[in-house]
């Protein structure tokens, strides 16, 4: 195939998208970034992008909001043509004890984390099987599969998106389109970054190899899930922990 496959990476703009986005570009795509807010870190994504020769396309749209992403793929295929591989990437936590937890922040990391998984994957799905080819990777976490105290809204959001993937497997397989999730352990990001240095220490003792990982460990995972050499692989969850709960 002569034309450049496209690929949609949501919540590209900074930490493991970015770095998702960069790698599919190396690897020969052109990148349509998504992002709800921080334009300035977006477009410098899209530079980064454009750097290894390949179009950046940015799309700001909120991915949990279902006629945001009716339109903004609408455009996308309009702008594009196609969509060849999909990384629902965008999440947000808002941890709290359950007790305390509020509606707000539950419905939030639902809508944000697990709602937008299904929305996004939805409207890939028919040009996906117009094309008879397509990838879907979705982004669940190591707390989605043994939970943790403190985030009962992320776990089960992210604990969906692995019985989701699986359904969704399972309906596409036939159509040579793959969908699988990866659940990242600890991973050095802006988000851990305002971890406190004694709870990093007490996360790292609980990992096997002894270190964080970095957002270029999980960008590699999908870039081998998005090639022609992962067409035998659907409805798997794959880790990148360095062996965190293994």
């Amino acid at each position: 195939m002569t034309e450049a496959r496209i690929a949609v990476v949501t919540g590209a703009s900074r930490g493991i998208g970015r770095a998702i986005a960069i790698s599919l570009a190396e690897a020969g795509m052109d990148v349509v970034i998504n992002y709800r807010a921080g334009t300035e870190a977006a477009e410098e994504t899209a530079k980064m992008v454009e750097n290894t020769g390949r179009r950046a396309y940015l799309f700001p749209f909120d991915v949990s909001d279902p006629e945001a992403v009716k339109e903004g793929f609408k455009e996308i295929l309009k702008a594009c043509g196609r969509v060849d591989v999909l990384v629902n990437n965008a999440g947000v936590t808002r941890d709290n004890l359950t007790v305390l937890m509020k509606w707000s922040e539950w419905d939030e990391v639902i809508r944000t984390n697990l709602s937008s998984v299904f929305l996004c994957s939805q409207a890939v799905i028919k040009p996906m099987l117009r094309q008879k080819w397509g990838r879907i990777i979705n982004m669940t976490s190591v707390v989605g599969i043994v939970g943790n105290a403190g985030q009962a809204n992320y776990a089960a959001a992210k604990a969906g998106i692995i019985g989701f993937t699986k359904s969704l497997a399972k309906e596409l397989a036939s159509r040579n389109i793959t969908v699988n999730a990866i659940a990242p352990g600890y991973i050095e990001t802006d988000m851990t970054k305002t971890l406190p240095e004694d709870a990093k220490k007490v996360l790292i003792s609980q990992i096997p190899s002894g270190r964080e990982g970095k957002p270029e460990d999980v960008a590699a995972i999908v870039r081998f899930l998005a090639s022609e050499k992962a067409h035998y692989i659907t409805g798997e969850v794959i880790r990148v922990s360095g062996g965190l709960f293994m």
